[in-house]
């Protein structure tokens, strides 16, 4: 294809961007920047470029729909959602625009991610099928929280991460979605019809790479993660009947909300005094509860899990110092700055020693993991570098798997 004038859209702070080759189609660039990453199955040409900045994933397809996905994912990211982020929109006015080159769209990479296929075990997900489908019935239930109609819910159009026992999902491909200020019933269950089309689809799909029959295939498995947000969404969304002595269940519906890892918008009450009883609904927002207290503390990113074991490490640290250092907001404040010089940072230096390209993060809440473990099975408490040095002698194990609890089709 000859070079073709452009137009580039990016925000600030990724210059390293500009000097791509953006008057040709990623098909037909050379760059030794170029990478290979995992990656779900696309319809459209995706290749991964890695800088000095970062690792930036750019996928080319028709100009109205790339024009329609960069603003789907910024929005999703002024609305903290659990997706990809856009950082520029590359446009090639004199091509045909439905053609594939027309336009670009560039985001940054999922770190440490993979795609659903490395979970595979067989026809299946083996003993990863329960965080799997925890995950992505989660990443469902969030986005429509958001008002985000989803359009084209698949294992395909998700990256996966480790977020310590469990598994983070994140959103990849917005090209059908729409947000809207709220989602109707009809709506998130359509979302949730394609999902089991989908799911069903890809499931028999990987059976017969196999050359398995379909009989084989873990054909249930859209109707699984149903079920999980059905009981998710129960638990978000639902009215609540409080008794008016009881004033201490609102206290402890946000609680249990932010357990489960989401902040609260707002908590909507009506009373109903001649019945004796008040009728609340929690108003939930995103699902960083506790990566956002992370950042807060000490500026730490991590994924939601991650950040719960993490500050229960921190809790941990000041458990071990004199009681005044805990006594003022000011006196935290200082005490998490010295967990983070004094035991965090050292102990992500040792790590990384060990771990080559993986996850420090994810490292870390293996070790501290590791360090509950050893230490209840020893009736005392280990310390972090013998667990550290116990940890690395095992093999340096992650999570233990939890068993599904019951049978599904293998």
């Amino acid at each position: 294809m000859p070079a073709e004038a452009y137009t580039i859209t990016l925000r600030p702070g990724y210059p390293d961007l500009l000097d791509l080759n953006w008057s040709h189609s990623i098909t037909e660039w050379t760059d030794q920047r170029l990478v290979d990453l995992p990656r779900g199955i696309s319809r459209h040409e995706v290749r991964f470029v890695a800088t000095g900045q970062g690792i930036y994933a750019i996928k080319e397809l028709p100009r109205e729909a790339a024009n329609r996905e960069y603003g789907i994912l910024r929005e999703l990211e002024e609305l903290d959602g659990p997706a990809v982020i856009a950082l520029g929109l590359v446009l090639r006015p004199p091509l045909d625009p439905h053609s594939e080159p027309s336009a670009a769209l560039i985001t940054r990479y999922v770190e440490h991610s993979f795609s659903y296929r490395e979970l595979l075990s067989g026809p299946g997900f083996g003993p990863r099928r329960v965080q799997l489908l925890d995950a992505f019935a989660g990443l469902l239930a969030e986005l429509h929280l958001l008002g985000c109609y989803w359009g084209d819910c698949s294992f395909s159009n998700v990256l996966y991460r480790y977020d310590a026992g469990a598994i983070e999902a994140t959103l990849v491909d917005a090209e059908t979605s729409e947000i809207h200020p709220e989602l109707s019933d009809g709506q998130r269950r359509q979302d949730i019809e394609i999902m089991i089309e989908n799911a069903g689809a890809e499931m028999a799909d990987i059976a017969a790479s196999q050359g398995l029959s379909v009989d084989q295939a873990d054909l249930l498995i859209g109707h699984d993660i149903a079920a999980r947000y059905d009981a998710l969404w129960s638990e978000l969304a639902g009215v609540e009947q409080v008794p008016l002595d009881q004033y201490f269940k609102v206290t402890e519906r946000v609680k249990h909300l932010n357990e489960l890892g989401f902040e609260i918008r707002d908590i909507e009450v009506a009373s109903h005094a001649e019945r004796g009883h008040l009728h609340m609904k929690v108003h939930v927002a995103d699902r960083n509860y506790h990566s956002n207290r992370l950042r807060e503390l000490t500026g730490i990113e991590a994924g939601e899990n991650q950040a719960r074991q993490i500050l229960a490490d921190l809790s941990y640290f000041a458990s071990k110092q004199p009681s005044d250092a805990r006594a003022s907001d000011k006196a935290r404040a200082l005490l998490a700055l010295r967990w983070r010089v004094e035991a965090f940072e050292p102990t992500l230096r040792k790590l990384r020693e060990h771990i080559g390209e993986g996850d420090p993060i994810q490292a870390y809440t293996d070790l501290l993991n590791h360090r509950y473990l050893k230490s209840a099975q020893a009736q005392r408490d280990l310390g972090t570098q013998a667990a550290l040095e116990d940890w690395i002698a095992a093999g340096m194990p992650g999570y233990a798997i939890a068993p599904e609890p019951s049978q599904h089709p293998a």
